[in-house]
């Protein structure tokens, strides 16, 4: 079964401290539903479209382990911590089997 995929790409960040406040509340609600981060923040080299910020890439056993990770209760506290805090392109993806 294809693994699931978190992957986040920060256009900009504007507020520190909701993006410090969701972190609190997104780490255990992702390791809780089995998550694996390998990617928080360090070094990008962005080419053709790509932005510099801060990309973050979560793994997850299959894609709807993944999709239930963004839908479970205790994330979306974490998203309501964020709020517009940053502006970022969020997406689930299917990895390769």
């Amino acid at each position: 079964m294809p693994k699931g995929y978190w992957v986040s790409v920060y256009r900009s960040i504007s507020d520190p401290e909701k993006l410090a406040a969701y972190n609190k509340l997104a780490a255990p609600a992702v390791k809780a539903a089995g998550g694996r981060t390998f990617v928080r923040g360090g070094r990008v080299v962005a080419h053709d479209a790509g932005i510099a910020e801060r990309t973050v890439l979560i793994e997850f056993d299959s894609f709807e382990q993944a999709v239930a990770a963004h839908e479970s209760a205790a994330y979306q506290e974490a998203l309501v911590a964020l709020s517009d805090g940053v502006e970022r392109d969020f997406r689930i993806v299917e990895g390769i089997d």
